[in-house]
């Protein structure tokens, strides 16, 4: 079993995506961990996320352990991880050399520790268009820039991470543009996927809206 779910920044995917891999007992590959981590490796070498031979080096380079051990860092899942990722993520080139990892954990998912899942959930902006089209179930999720805005300056604030939501907003909405514009897997719903707003939905009636998709799918 695939389960794609994609869609902009602060949407809903990760909550949503671990909790179906909790409750399906699937895998769970967070695309974007990938291009945060070629992203954050750039910034932190001082590479100008512009230069495209030297951002595929590191794309190139990139191995999951390389990729868990920079998760680990606190801008990993910051503002500036987010928005490197979405910056690196714009190269044609990176987005090719790191394709075929996605893809290939489809054909023999995994958990951390290395066992056997009979499924996998992706996380991501284009899994279920490019990584994975031969998806089962495909969910692409949508919340109006102001209220995931909200969340994602919530987010930081609880990690006591200082920003303003006027900043958070902005960056939110360059990196929406970024994501939508880019020449190569353009983010935009699969023609097959079910489109959810979560914009006036907390976590639990989001889960359980998804859920009782799926079980109706499976059905």
């Amino acid at each position: 079993m695939i389960i794609t779910i994609d869609g902009p920044a602060a949407s809903g995917k990760g909550t949503l995506a671990s909790a179906l891999s909790k409750l399906y007992k699937y895998a769970y590959f967070d695309t974007g961990m990938i291009y945060r981590a070629v992203g954050l490796k750039a910034v932190l070498e001082g590479i100008d996320l512009t230069d495209e031979p030297k951002v595929l080096e590191i794309a190139k380079a990139m191995t999951f352990e390389k990729m868990m051990a920079l998760s680990s860092h606190p801008d990993f899942r910051s503002d500036i991880g987010g928005q490197s990722a979405s910056k690196v993520s714009a190269i044609t080139s990176v987005r090719a050399a790191l394709l075929k990892m996605q893809q290939d954990f489809a054909l023999s998912p995994v958990f951390a520790d290395g066992t056997k899942a009979e499924g996998v959930i992706y996380d991501g902006r284009d899994t279920g268009t490019v990584v994975c089209p031969q998806a089962d179930i495909k969910l692409f999720m949508v919340a109006s820039p102001e209220v995931r805005a909200m969340r994602r300056f919530k987010e930081f604030q609880a990690k006591g991470i200082e920003t303003t939501y006027e900043k958070v907003f902005e960056d939110m909405k360059a990196r929406d543009k970024r994501d939508s514009e880019r020449q190569t897997a353009p983010m935009k719903p699969a023609v097959d996927a079910i489109i959810i707003d979560t914009s006036d939905m907390d976590p639990k009636a989001e889960i359980d809206y998804v859920v009782s998709l799926i079980e109706s799918k499976l059905k």
